[in-house]
């Protein structure tokens, strides 16, 4: 005969709750976890609110370094379109997972060992393995055989370019001009440096999406039309190994 008594419903009703049983009441892991805010603000002066002011600052610059950082236009090269001392807002993931930059975008670079030592902001005309002429009969910059008529973007008055070029872009780099020509330092001021003036697609920083302050100017920034009708690569004709000409 089992002598052991079973505890009765009734008994196991009455007897203290596990931990596992209790509801309502937070474990050591819920304590530690609730705990771990009040020891941190405790240390910090002004306590909660220095914390939000930090977490803040942590996205901000998590922001700035992954997706999106301001850039203040240094000079009067990209009129009329963007003037000496407006921000744009650049686009750091624009070319990550897709395709590079395209022509016409207005893109932020580093052009350090190419332009000098700043970024840079610049209009694409020509992208890898492009046929850059300047200029054909009517004045125009020629991209792989087809005449672009800049007019929508170029600063009212100047010309295409002053300065004659026949270039062929290498792959992997891009042709880069202002839209202010007559008050711009770009590729064709370097086709004789190392690069010939072309710059890495890795040096690439960002689209400049959008005009972002000040808020009288603020818009979108949009790729032009000009270069819907350009050929990816130029046919039929033979062109030169890259450099410039005249």
């Amino acid at each position: 005969m089992d002598t052991e008594a079973q505890p009765t419903e009734r008994d196991r009703s009455s007897l203290p709750a596990g931990p596992e049983n209790s509801s309502g009441t937070p474990g050591p892991e819920g304590r530690s976890r609730s705990a771990l805010v009040p020891r941190i603000t405790q240390w910090l002066p002004g306590g909660r609110i220095t914390l939000t002011l930090l977490l803040c600052l942590l996205f901000l610059l998590a922001v700035n370094i992954f997706v999106a950082r301001p850039f203040e236009i240094p000079s009067g090269s990209m009129e009329r379109g963007l003037r000496d001392g407006d921000r744009v807002l650049v686009n750091k993931l624009a070319y990550r997972f897709g395709d590079g930059p395209g022509r016409g975008d207005v893109i932020v670079f580093d052009g350090t060992g190419y332009f000098g030592e700043a970024d840079y902001i610049k209009r694409v005309v020509g992208v890898g393995g492009d046929h850059v002429v300047c200029c054909d009969g009517e004045g125009m910059i020629r991209v792989n055989g087809r005449s672009v008529d800049e007019s929508g973007f170029l600063f009212p008055g100047d010309r295409p370019s002053t300065v004659p070029f026949d270039v062929v872009v290498p792959d992997g780099r891009l042709f880069v001009l202002g839209d202010h020509r007559s008050n711009s330092s770009d590729s064709r001021d370097h086709l004789g440096s190392p690069g010939g003036g072309m710059i890495p697609v890795d040096e690439v920083i960002g689209r400049a999406d959008g005009i972002v302050w000040p808020p009288a100017r603020a818009t979108r920034l949009h790729r032009p039309d000009a270069y819907v009708r350009v050929p990816a690569r130029e046919a039929g004709a033979a062109r030169p190994a890259g450099g410039a000409h005249g």
